[in-house]
């Protein structure tokens, strides 16, 4: 019987979800610019280079998930979208609503990697 293709070949369950998270919060964040114009009153040079900034950062690091350090700016990006909660109050709950999905992505695709290892491993023993 030969073994399956290694895992390595397989899509990071962590990357996906991760990025799916980050490209649905710049959707918010670049819509955040129209409304710190308009119900904040917040001058358009000021508030397009944030929410759109914002919102292409997100993109970035979506694609940028590969590496450990995109993870570690992905939480900074939710600190950001929580902080913009100062000038557009609903970002508070906005923002907390995607770090929490953030930090479940995050810990369900370490768990389900986690769990494919365990699962290649045992499967590698009992097929040598």
């Amino acid at each position: 019987m030969s073994a399956p293709d290694a895992p390595a070949t397989e899509r990071s369950a962590r990357r996906g979800m991760c990025a799916a998270v980050l490209c649905l919060e710049a959707i918010t964040l670049g819509l955040t610019a129209p409304v710190m114009i308009m119900i904040a009153g917040v001058a358009p040079r000021v508030a397009l280079p944030i929410g759109l900034g914002l919102a292409l950062v997100c993109i970035v690091l979506a694609g940028m998930l590969r590496a450990e350090w995109a993870y570690r700016a992905g939480r900074l990006v939710q600190v950001a979208a929580i902080g913009l909660g100062i000038v557009v109050p609903i970002m508070f709950a906005l923002g907390a609503i995607f770090a929490l999905l953030w930090g479940t992505a995050d810990y369900l695709g370490r768990k389900i990697q986690r769990e494919r290892a365990a699962a290649w491993a045992e499967f590698r023993a009992a097929n040598p």
